[in-house]
């Protein structure tokens, strides 16, 4: 029996992610989880058109997502204005239009748009507790006497709240702000949890992540706040390494795997140890790089090859966070080695990170994917991290056009221009609108926020061969946009209309490795109303610890 169910709290472990690893019989999770009844069995089935398809994502199970507008990311399978979707077990098996699936049990996908899950390469989920808290704030207080000066990220987040955490803290933290994107559509993350005051806490973060039954990337990070405090006798960073990759992670096929954390802002000793440790265990290496903190002349060295104490270097197993403010030397090593990068582009423009770099990166002929950072400051839904990085760079790119030497006329009053019946059918008839001089990026299409959003993450994280694209053999990570909602129809084209109108509410289905997790608006086998309360009476317990009044309009 798990601790859970020893308490009085019973537990559906035949639906539940509990039974995949029983994390909560450990005595390494220091009660983590106690006291949480996390899921809630799904009712009996009626056998109707409203069902799920049953036993989803089990070896042998088929089913079949019929007539939807299916955009596949993957060029070489294409797009397609009519088509099916064939699912057996974990995989994908056929995409194409009218498919011959047997008895298999049929999902009518008719005015949807069936595209692969979106991934998130950076999102700092035990944070889930605090979400709004910092609205107004930036990384570090300027001292300006702003609101935006105070509360800060680095003075509240990590040295107030973070050292206060439990490891069932931790856990709810993680598990709510995981079930909350897996309901947005977003079927992966890369959780740099930064809170690993002790094996517990790293425990806990772990077990959530595997029992919000989602693709992840767990990302072993340092002992935010604590470490600087002094406040974390039990830490085992990064130590603790190969005994968490042993222990949860000894095979490649499971939905969570492990990234190794390596700030080099910590010193070049922690730089030695977690890129060493790393290495020799044959994980990817990520690191937040950005403009505050001094890393600009760190970073320089790890390009050199002389990073940490002159030895550690920059390669293709690394994964950046951010990258504002970085040399061009940098920056050209990054492309030379093949190191990928992640933009968090809302966070990035309202916390102070500096100049999201997307022009940076499109300059060299490089892509990024996207993150969604801190709920503390802004949300974790990825329709906004789409719109916003479009909009961003189209801003910029746009702006660099009219300030060119072709832009810099003066413009006449176009209500003044007279417009022949002709005029539409003539090339270049608008002799006054900028033309694009030579070395500026084209603005951003719907298609490529699309392509940031879901294969650019995939190859990011190094599961490119699993997911990102719907291609068959690839593992079934797909969701199902309702297109015939308010705020969507008509359709007149699909990636416009999901990077450009849907939120949330449009996300109709989710299914991860082919099991259905969300069902018609819904997510399935959670008691979401229980682990509510249980996130605000966590919530409670870490102001209280930290000493901060709770103030909703502060």
């Amino acid at each position: 029996m798990c601790i859970l169910c020893d308490k009085g709290f019973p537990q559906n472990h035949a639906r539940s992610q509990l039974g995949r690893r029983d994390f909560l019989k450990t005595t390494a999770a220091g009660g983590a989880a106690a006291g949480l009844g996390l899921f809630a069995a799904r009712p009996a089935a009626a056998h109707d058109d409203d069902d799920a398809p049953e036993d989803s994502g089990r070896r042998g199970r088929r089913y079949i997502i019929r007539g939807g507008h299916v955009t596949s990311i993957d060029p070489a399978v294409g797009d397609f204005v009519k088509a099916d979707v064939l699912v057996e077990g974990k995989k994908i098996v056929a995409v194409g239009p009218n498919l011959h699936a047997g008895g298999a049990a049929e999902i009518d996908a008719r005015g949807k748009i069936v595209m692969p899950g979106f991934i998130d390469t950076h999102h700092h989920q035990f944070e889930t507790a605090l979400r709004s808290f910092l609205a107004n704030g930036v990384l570090i207080n300027d001292q300006s006497g702003s609101a935006s000066a105070n509360p800060s990220y680095f003075e509240y987040i990590l040295l107030t709240f973070a050292p206060v955490y439990r490891p069932e803290d931790v856990y709810i933290s993680e598990l709510f702000g995981g079930l909350s994107q897996l309901d947005d559509g977003v079927t992966t993350v890369h959780d740099v949890s930064q809170i690993h005051h002790s094996p517990a806490h790293s425990d806990a973060a772990i077990q959530a992540l595997f029992d919000t039954g989602r693709r992840a990337a767990f990302g072993f990070f340092e002992s935010a706040g604590a470490n600087i405090l002094g406040t974390n006798p039990g830490n085992k960073y990064p130590s603790d390494a190969p005994r968490i990759k042993q222990q949860w992670f000894s095979s490649s096929d499971q939905l969570v795997h492990m990234i190794m954390g390596g700030e080099v802002y910590l010193g070049d000793l922690s730089t030695d140890q977690s890129w060493t440790i790393g290495r020799q265990l044959d994980l990817q290496i990520a690191a937040h790089v950005l403009s505050p903190f001094g890393i600009r002349p760190i970073f320089d060295k790890l390009a050199a090859g002389t990073g940490g104490n002159g030895h550690i270097g920059i390669g293709a197993d690394n994964l950046f966070i951010h990258m504002t403010g970085m040399s061009d030397a940098a920056w050209q090593r990054v492309k030379d080695v093949g190191a990928q990068v992640s933009i968090a582009f809302p966070i990035e423009m309202n916390m102070r990170h500096g100049m999201p770099p997307i022009v940076r990166m499109q300059s060299l002929g490089l892509e990024p994917s996207l993150s969604t950072d801190v709920e503390v400051t802004m949300t974790a839904d990825f329709f906004t991290q789409m719109r916003v990085c479009m909009n961003m760079q189209r801003m910029v790119v746009n702006q660099m056009i009219l300030d060119s030497p072709n832009g810099n006329q003066n413009l006449p009053d176009p209500r003044n221009w007279e417009l022949p019946q002709s005029a539409v059918t003539v090339p270049g008839f608008f002799p006054y609108w900028p033309t694009p001089p030579a070395g500026i990026p084209a603005p951003l299409t719907a298609r490529d926020a699309l392509r940031f959003a879901t294969i650019n993450g995939a190859k990011h994280l190094r599961l490119d061969k699993k997911t990102g694209s719907l291609t068959p053999g690839k593992e079934a990570d797909i969701i199902i946009l309702d297109a015939t909602a308010l705020n969507v129809a008509p359709l007149n084209n699909v990636p416009g209309a999901v990077v450009s109108l849907m939120d949330r509410t449009n996300v109709e289905t989710v299914i991860v490795a082919g099991k259905v997790r969300k069902w018609k608006g819904k997510l399935l086998d959670v008691d979401l109303n229980h682990l509510r309360r249980q996130l605000e009476s966590s919530r409670d317990h870490i102001f209280a610890a930290a000493g901060v009044p709770q103030n909703l309009y502060r």
